[in-house]
């Protein structure tokens, strides 16, 4: 199904960190959580870049909503590649030090 999500590369170093985000009520297709291991390789022959070299986050936009679970969140995820499909995800939440570590 078509879907839409952001997306923002960032070179740092040797690495490319890669920032997809939510669109919520824009995307009316899959998550960017539900779609990670196809969407990481997709962007991976898209745009040319070496998996190894690949910090890849998932951001959870702020809603501008009064409950909290709807603020700004970030994720980094790990794969594991099977044969040509990324899968198995791993989620660790970062917390603000770690965001800033990777934007600063």
């Amino acid at each position: 199904m078509p879907s839409k999500c952001g997306l923002k590369i960032l070179k740092k170093r040797n690495k490319n960190i890669v920032i997809v985000t939510e669109m919520y009520q824009e995307n009316p297709g899959t998550s960017v959580t539900q779609a990670a291991g196809l969407l990481f390789k997709q962007i991976c022959e898209n745009k040319r870049l070496d998996p190894a070299t690949i910090i890849y986050l998932e951001c959870n936009p702020d809603t501008h909503s009064k409950l909290s679970f709807y603020d700004e969140e970030y994720f980094q995820v790990l794969f594991k590649k099977e044969g040509e499909i990324f899968v198995n995800q791993q989620y660790k939440q970062l917390c603000k030090e770690e965001i800033n570590a990777y934007f600063n």
